[in-house]
């Protein structure tokens, strides 16, 4: 069963800096894509950054150049470094995964395109 759970939320003050960790258990393809995504109140759940299994990564524009993903395989734990932030970063974060023959995270960019979702941990970042 694969299992992803976030940790790292908190209350920050702009400008702060959080790092976000999703540990991930029972996911066992070789080709895949992981990404975080964050969903505010009212609003469509965004994808933030994404890394495959070449360790290619994507960031979208509205926080290239402050957040950072990466990952440690050999922890099987997906990060989030968020720097510079901003109040308008404040969002549920959650880690998704896809996995499969020839998976990469080219076109995936909806919440659709992802099997396995965490549980989300929450970012406030105040004024």
């Amino acid at each position: 069963q694969v299992q992803l759970a976030e940790f790292g939320g908190g209350s920050v003050q702009a400008g702060g800096s959080l790092r976000l960790s999703c540990v991930v258990s029972g996911f066992t393809y070789s080709n895949y894509c992981m990404a975080w995504f964050r969903q505010g109140p009212g609003k469509e759940r965004e994808r933030v950054a994404a890394i495959d299994s070449e360790g290619s990564t994507n960031t979208a524009g509205s926080v290239k150049g402050r957040f950072t993903i990466s990952q440690d395989n050999a922890k099987n734990t997906l990060y989030l470094e968020m720097n510079s932030l901003k109040p308008e970063d404040t969002s549920m974060y959650y880690c998704a995964a896809h996995g499969g023959a020839g998976v990469d995270c080219y076109g995936r960019d909806r919440y659709y395109h992802y099997n396995y979702w965490g549980q989300g941990t929450q970012v406030t970042v105040s004024s």
